[in-house]
């Protein structure tokens, strides 16, 4: 296992697909995330009918990536913020910072939110910057599981 440098958490917040979970999961163990805060009604692997789901694409990644479950998004973005961790949000069709032009600056903490309705407004409020993945295509948006992958990746090595 590789050795982690920098202290990067990721914020699930209203995922409903327990496949992107895992996904999650399993994306985040590869970039050497420190933490993963699963929020709102985002299933956990505590959950025996969730782990089954979660472990599929996870991989056991969901055994090893240190997570905790807190109801409310808004507090633990206040939580983070008072120990120093910048927060940002990752969502489309809004006005945003483009990923390639984001430089992050750690301790940091990415908001993913859920996959058909995004990132709550109250929720990117409290987040300090927005980033979008610019798109090209005719589509909109990218599976959540899979924007984070592209956006955590490009976060870590930035």
């Amino acid at each position: 296992m590789g050795k982690k440098t920098k202290e990067f958490y990721v914020i699930a917040h209203n995922i409903r697909s327990l496949f992107n979970v895992g996904s999650i999961f399993r994306t985040a163990d590869a970039l050497g995330a420190t933490k993963i805060y699963l929020t709102g009604y985002t299933g956990t692997p505590q959950n025996p009918i969730h782990r089954r789901k979660i472990s599929k694409s996870a991989l056991g990644a969901e055994e090893w990536v240190p997570w905790e479950y807190c109801k409310s998004a808004a507090r633990l973005v206040r939580q983070l913020k008072v120990r120093g961790v910048r927060v940002v949000a990752l969502e489309n069709n809004i006005s945003a910072i483009s990923l390639p032009k984001f430089r992050p600056e750690f301790p940091l903490a990415l908001v993913l939110g859920e996959e058909v309705n995004g990132v709550p407004k109250a929720l990117l409020k409290a987040c300090g910057q927005v980033l979008e993945i610019p798109m090209v295509g005719k589509k909109e948006s990218l599976n959540v599981s899979v924007a984070f992958g592209i956006a955590a990746y490009a976060i870590v090595n930035g």
